[in-house]
């Protein structure tokens, strides 16, 4: 089973997350800089990760590197995205950048897992709530560093449940 984690990260936050997640699932993070189509088609499960930048926007390196995502044919191919964001500095425009991936990926026939519940938050809008849900675990370093961990890990859990892969998960990690 092939798993891809494909992140952008300008600070280092989204970057360790990266990390963590792909250690967790015996991946290596690629960083969207460096990653072609073929990165993005070639794997059972493609993980994309962003902060958000400004007002809703996308990190630069994901912002620079667009077309390597609308160049890859995702039809039926299992996404799961995460992001990391602010919601107190940020609260109109919270981790905006997942849901613009979330919605290239699903325009491009992707199938997105892995959203997570919203309850633990206080924002007032995202791109990235969908029906309820945030479209993957948003990670709050700055607001909420102690639920990080948590949240990380029950998403590695719900991935494994929804992709029907046999992933292992390190516990621990």
């Amino acid at each position: 089973m092939s798993i891809k984690v494909v992140f952008g990260s300008d600070l280092g936050t989204t970057r360790a997350i990266a990390t963590r997640i792909a250690t967790a699932l015996n991946a290596m993070p690629l960083e969207i800089t460096k990653a072609q189509a073929k990165d993005l088609e070639s794997c059972d499960l493609l993980l994309l990760g962003s902060p958000t930048y400004g007002i809703g926007e996308l990190q630069c390196d994901w912002e620079e590197r667009l077309d390597t995502l609308y160049r890859a044919d995702l039809t039926g191919k299992t996404v799961a995205l995460f992001g990391t964001g602010d919601q107190v500095g940020f609260a109109d425009s919270f981790a905006d950048a997942i849901g613009v991936l979330y919605d290239i990926v699903t325009e491009k026939g992707a199938q997105v897992i892995g959203f997570t519940d919203a309850f633990d938050y206080e924002f007032a809008e995202s791109r990235a709530f969908r029906d309820g849900q945030f479209v993957g675990p948003v990670i709050d370093q700055d607001n909420q560093p102690d639920m990080t961990e948590q949240r990380i890990a029950q998403w590695l859990k719900s991935l494994h449940s929804e992709s029907g892969l046999e992933a292992v998960l390190q516990t621990g990690s």
